[in-house]
């Protein structure tokens, strides 16, 4: 048992954790792994069911959170909002689809454990969301980013995200607590705000008074600071609404890519999204309670059979319906099959909210880790079975 106290420890506790991050990716990457991984299983090795090296959770747990809002900011620079309101009809019946589906499949598992209502919706909307931080790597490294399926599969992704306002507001009114109207009228006044931002970056098309353009154009230092201010700018005043400062830092990227700020502010911050998004998924894997996985491994096998099945049938149907071929909405399925990162947040606030019991929240915690960890795997798999029936037809095309 480790416990870091004195400074000497806690660059020890860096050093160990670089070396594991090293090392893991490596092997990773030989067996064709996302870096992801290694982050939450090296997360699950120095948390309190491992090694126990971390002794200060709160500060851990506040800079993976950084790196959420760094990350949502990045994802947002990269997008192009024409092509996205061009392909909201994907977006919006392919995410609402998503969302009322993955509840009534709850639906019916809240009838056979006898969940009550909020339960079952909250559980919903946690299955319902993908994971914008792996899929948009994988994108990236399978070169599917400026293809039709990945195009249509970053449409549904930045719908999801935006849908997380709308479901945070509808779990604050769902919740056991007696959550004030005042409350609720402040975070959809907050929705009202980011939604209003988010139509004026797409009427100006450009933004032009932003001071980003000649008086900072060769200060990497300034570049820095100022890319910084617009990222948790926007996060606060999400937050000042209650809603998620993600959500914020999103719209803060929407007006730096209107801003055509998105080269220097690659180069200028790129490095702090790497370091805090790891920190972000070790946070994460060490909150996973490997004794709790142990007990529980059963139901957990079971749940993550189920919502790989149901979250891959139904992405790939929506898929197919909007006229991509049956291999890749199968592919975009398996893509978009894994709950995400943003689910997260909906736990913890269906747990402040009395919702979630702490076995529930505890349970749905490693359900969401297990499910992006076996994400590339399950794609894998899935990109092997795709090759396979192609190779099959073509055989049998040229018997006949």
């Amino acid at each position: 048992m480790f416990l870091l106290s004195s400074f000497a420890s806690s660059i020890q506790f860096i050093c160990i954790v670089g070396l594991l991050v090293v090392v893991a990716s490596f092997i990773l990457k030989r067996i064709k792994q996302p870096t992801l991984v290694a982050y939450i299983l090296i997360g699950a090795v120095i948390g309190s069911d491992g090694f126990d090296l971390i002794q200060d959770r709160e500060s851990i747990k506040f800079i993976g959170e950084l790196g959420i809002i760094l990350l949502f900011f990045f994802i947002g620079m990269e997008v192009d909002l024409k092509a996205f309101v061009t392909g909201w009809k994907l977006a919006f019946f392919g995410t609402l689809t998503q969302i009322l589906l993955s509840i009534l499949s709850v639906y019916g598992l809240g009838l056979l454990f006898d969940w009550p209502t909020n339960r079952v919706v909250v559980l919903g909307f946690v299955i319902a969301l993908s994971s914008s931080a792996v899929i948009f790597k994988l994108l990236d490294e399978k070169k599917l980013m400026q293809t039709k399926l990945g195009q249509n599969v970053t449409h549904i992704l930045l719908s999801q995200d935006i849908a997380l306002a709308p479901i945070l507001i509808c779990i604050a009114i769902i919740g056991g607590n007696n959550t004030s109207v005042q409350a609720i009228s402040l975070k959809v006044l907050g929705g009202v705000v980011l939604i209003g931002i988010m139509i004026y970056v797409y009427i100006k098309e450009e933004i032009t008074w932003l001071p980003f353009k000649r008086s900072i154009k060769k200060d990497h230092e300034l570049q820095v600071f100022l890319a910084l201010f617009f990222c948790f700018a926007g996060a606060l005043i999400a937050g000042l609404f209650g809603l998620s400062e993600a959500l914020g830092a999103f719209v803060g990227g929407l007006v730096m890519h209107a801003g055509k700020a998105t080269a220097w502010v690659h180069e200028a911050i790129h490095s702090f999204r790497v370091l805090f998004v790891a920190i972000f998924f070790i946070s994460i894997g060490a909150q996973l309670q490997l004794a709790f996985i142990y007990t529980n491994w059963v139901e957990l096998s079971s749940a993550l059979f189920a919502v790989y099945i149901t979250n891959h049938l139904i992405n790939t149907f929506i898929l197919r319906a909007f006229k991509n071929s049956w291999s890749d909405a199968i592919l975009g399925g398996a893509l978009l099959a894994q709950i995400g990162e943003l689910s997260f947040l909906i736990c913890a606030s269906a747990f402040t909210a009395t919702i979630l019991s702490q076995y529930a929240y505890d349970f749905t915690i490693a359900l969401i880790s297990l499910t992006i960890c076996i994400s590339p795997i399950w794609i894998i798999l899935t990109e092997y079975s795709i090759s396979k029936l192609i190779k099959s037809s073509s055989i049998e095309k040229g018997i006949v």
